[in-house]
Formats: C-alpha cells, sequence, structure tokens
C-alpha cells in the first residue's frame, strides 16, 4: 500500500519452510530449523501495540465490536420475542452468515486484488448503516421477524468483504515479526467487547428495548473509520496487490489443497463453527426453557463465556508458537465441555462450564486463525483466510437451523449435546489423519509415571520430523 518507512521490513513471499510453524510441514519438504519455539523470542503480551497504526485499529474496533455484541444480543432476543422459536434465532444465525458461504472465496480474490484500507472504509461504513437501519425500524414500533431476516442478510454480504479484509490488513499493521502477537490480540480485543456489550445490552434491552442496542451499534462504527482515516499510509508494511487475472479462485483452492497444514486444520474448524458454535441457539434456550429467565441472564451467558474467552485470548498473546497439535486437543475438550454443559445439573455448574467453553473455543480459533497466516504466502493470504472465515462462519446456515431444529424438537440439553458430539468426533477424526500425515501411531502405555496416551514415530527414521510435526498432545 505503500513504500515509506515500513516498507523494508514487510512480509514478502516465502517459501514454505520460512512460514510454517513448527509442527506441521508439507509432505517432501524439509522442517525449517528456524521455525522452532526458539526462533521466536517472548515479546511480551501487547507488544504488537507499540505501532501507532494497530493501536488506531484496536481501538476503533473496541467501541465497534462493543456495539457488534449489543446487537447480536438485541438481535437474538428480539427475534425470540417476536416469534417464541428457537429456529427463528437459528434462521437469523442462518441468513447472517449465508453469504459468507456463498461467496466467501470471491470476497478473498477481492481482498487480495485492492487496497484493503479503502475496502475497509467502505465496509465498516456500511455495516454502520445496517445498524442505523435496524434501530430506526425497531425504535418506531414497525419491525417485523423478516426485517430482522433482511439486516441480517445484508450485514453478511458486506462481511464477506470485511472479514478477508481485516484479517489480511493485520500483517500491513503489524508485519511477519508481530503478526501472531497482532491475532492474538484482535480476538482479546474483540471478547473484552463482549463482556461489556451484553451487558450493557441486557440493561437497554431491559429497561428501553433493542431499539437503543441497535443504534449504538450503528453509531459505533464511527470510531474504526476515524482511526483507519488517522493511519500513517507510509507506516504500513508494503504488501503487492494481485493484479486481476483468469483462475485466480481456483489458483487459491489448489494452493490449500497441496498444503496438509492448511487444509485439515480449516476442514476441523469447520466442523466446530458449524455444529459446535450455535450458542445464540443453545442459551436462549436455556434461558428460556430450562431455566426460565430473560435477557438479564442470557447477558450473564454471554458475560461469562466473553470472560473465558478474553482469559484464552490473553494466554494465545504469551504464546510463541502456533502448533495445530494445540488445534486438535483443544477441539477435542471443547466438544467433551459442551458435552458436560448439556448434562449440567445445577445453573451456576452450567454457567462455570460456559467460562472454560469460551476459554478452549477461543484457544481453537486463535491458534488456527495464527498459525494459517504465518504459513500462508503473504499474495494468497486474502483467499486463504476467506476460505478460512467461509468455513468457520459460513457453515452456519448449514448448521443453525438443524441444530435449532434439534433444540426445538428434542430440547436444549439434548440440541447442546448434539454439537458437542459432533465436534469431538471430528477432533478426533482429523488428530489420527494428521498423525497420519506425520508419520505418527498411537502409542498407549499404562504403568504408573508414563504418559498413557502418546503419539510416537512410525519408524525410527521418523523421530526428528515427528517432533515438529501434527500430533495432538495426548
Amino acid at each position: 500500500m505503500s513504500t515509506g518507512s515500513g516498507a523494508h521490513s514487510a512480509p514478502a513471499p516465502n517459501s514454505h519452510d520460512d512460514t510454517v510453524s513448527d509442527d506441521a510441514t508439507a509432505p517432501g519438504t524439509a522442517p525449517a530449523a528456524a521455525a522452532g519455539p526458539a526462533a521466536t523470542p517472548r515479546k511480551g503480551t501487547f507488544s504488537s501495540l507499540r505501532i501507532r497504526n494497530y493501536r488506531l485499529f484496536a481501538t476503533g474496533q473496541m467501541v465497534s465490536n462493543t456495539g457488534t455484541w449489543m446487537q447480536r444480543i438485541a438481535q437474538d432476543w428480539l427475534v425470540l420475542s417476536l416469534t417464541g422459536s428457537s429456529t427463528a434465532v437459528g434462521i437469523t444465525t442462518a441468513l447472517q452468515f449465508l453469504p459468507m458461504l456463498l461467496f466467501g472465496l470471491y470476497g478473498g480474490v477481492i481482498a487480495d486484488r485492492f487496497a484493503k484500507r479503502k475496502l475497509l472504509l467502505l465496509t465498516q461504513s456500511a455495516m454502520g448503516v445496517t445498524g442505523l437501519a435496524l434501530a430506526a425500524l425497531t425504535l418506531s414500533g414497525q419491525v417485523q421477524v423478516w426485517h430482522v431476516y433482511l439486516t441480517a442478510f445484508v450485514l453478511g454480504l458486506v462481511t464477506v468483504l470485511d472479514n478477508p479484509a481485516r484479517q489480511a490488513f493485520v500483517s500491513e499493521m503489524v508485519g511477519q515479526d508481530e503478526l501472531r502477537n497482532a491475532v492474538s490480540l484482535n480476538s482479546a480485543n474483540f471478547q473484552s467487547a463482549r463482556l461489556i456489550g451484553p451487558a450493557v445490552a441486557g440493561v437497554l434491552i431491559t429497561a428501553f428495548g433493542s431499539g437503543w442496542a441497535f443504534l449504538f451499534n450503528g453509531l459505533s462504527f464511527i470510531a474504526p473509520l476515524t482511526g483507519l482515516l488517522m493511519m500513517r499510509t507510509a507506516e504500513l508494511h508494503k504488501v503487492d496487490r494481485v493484479p486481476r487475472n483468469k483462475g485466480q479462485l481456483r489458483e487459491g483452492l489448489r494452493y490449500v489443497s497441496g498444503r496438509p497444514d492448511l487444509i485439515w486444520p480449516i476442514v476441523l474448524v469447520g466442523f466446530i463453527g458449524t455444529f459446535g458454535f450455535n450458542f445464540p441457539i443453545w442459551l436462549t434456550a436455556f434461558v428460556h426453557h430450562v431455566y426460565h429467565q430473560g435477557a438479564g441472564t442470557y447477558s450473564l451467558f454471554n458475560g461469562l463465556m466473553a470472560a473465558g474467552s478474553l482469559i484464552g485470548a490473553l494466554l494465545a498473546a504469551r504464546r510463541t508458537s502456533s502448533r495445530l497439535r494445540l488445534v486438535v486437543g483443544a477441539a477435542m475438550l471443547f466438544g467433551a465441555l459442551e458435552i458436560a454443559a448439556a448434562l449440567a445439573p445445577s445453573f451456576w455448574v452450567f454457567a462455570a462450564l460456559l467460562v472454560l467453553i469460551g476459554t478452549v473455543g477461543l484457544t481453537i480459533n486463535v491458534t488456527a486463525n495464527s498459525s494459517i497466516q504465518m504459513a500462508t504466502d503473504p499474495a494468497m493470504r486474502g483467499r486463504v483466510m476467506s476460505l478460512f472465515m467461509m468455513v468457520f462462519v459460513g457453515g452456519t446456515p448449514l448448521g443453525a437451523p438443524l441444530v435449532g431444529w434439534i433444540t426445538d424438537t428434542f430440547g436444549p440439553r439434548i440440541g447442546f449435546m448434539a454439537g458437542g458430539v459432533v465436534s469431538l468426533a471430528a477432533a478426533l477424526l482429523i488428530g489420527l489423519i494428521l498423525a497420519r500425515v506425520g508419520g505418527l501411531r498411537l502409542k498407549i502405555d499404562l504403568r504408573r509415571g508414563h504418559q498413557h496416551l502418546a503419539f510416537v514415530p512410525r519408524t525410527p527414521g521418523d523421530a526428528q520430523s515427528a517432533e515438529r510435526d501434527l500430533a495432538p498432545a495426548a
């Protein structure tokens, strides 16, 4: 985007050896010795905030993320109030993410072609308009459920461009050295807002109605727009934009399909995003049908999950490497925790488990996100991240109505348990696949003082590569 003072340290297209994390190697490619944890000194939890452009970005996102969470809570509760149906909440969620499923990859192609800062000025403005439109309908007393459906779908269309542009723009602000830290802080930022937004939304909904939450969300986008306009473009790390050409979408898919360290984490995140992250459906159903409470309890549950997610994000910011075995292990634990929450015998046991689910769920997202970004050629990053976001949130239109139907038909506990069972099964299966790709096998040792379950090299000659490979920690 510029050739100024930040351009000399810009991330350049690297070989796989230069970018891949220490525990994922492509077939036939020797692992890079510099990729291990020792090559990345610990810089501190908030090191990327030393960069002015990123500080502006993070500040604006904090304000708009708070508004986004307020709108999410208000939107879910408004739909439930209008219809009394968990399926309707699922349909709303599905419509918001359907555009990502249909057009997500094209959004990545566009993000690679155009200046990301200018794209974000357009998308953030459009998101603000959708919030103001829903506020006007609700405050005027004219809102109907189809208005919410339509607004959710339009917001999803904007997100198709906003998500890959925002994800890829992080590397232009901070460079490759601070990318992992900035990705983690982005998640911490989002989860901090998740603590504030639902609490404020609960008060506004109870006292004045959902419309004021929508209004705040619409106005909150002034902050990120101001931050983008105040950035020093000369300090952005220059990434050459991809010229318009035929076959760029297929090129991105071929790039990912030939990289086990990219494709399998994306597949795993897709299963978890489709079936394991339907919390608007489950939490509204538990509040309404199991605990017979109101919007304040729904906000409390979201706040507890946000607290856990914030802890997970801050822990991730301190890590100096992104191991794929951590993604798989966290996914297994995530599924088990959802099953436990579905069977929780009391309100406070359920609430405590939500904190743990938030921590582990965020660990999956941040670790997969940063490992994929670090392993991807900058010229392909928009397309790869659009695929990542497409399967993570784009699967919701498939999973949310199904999970909503299961929840309505068989009850909230069965609905929540179903999501946990699918997440756990997917993690186990993909963990075995990744172990096989890495030339590993499962070893069982029941002796006292020994690790009972572990992945070890199939042959002694695989020992060196297996140390960096994809084996999930048992």
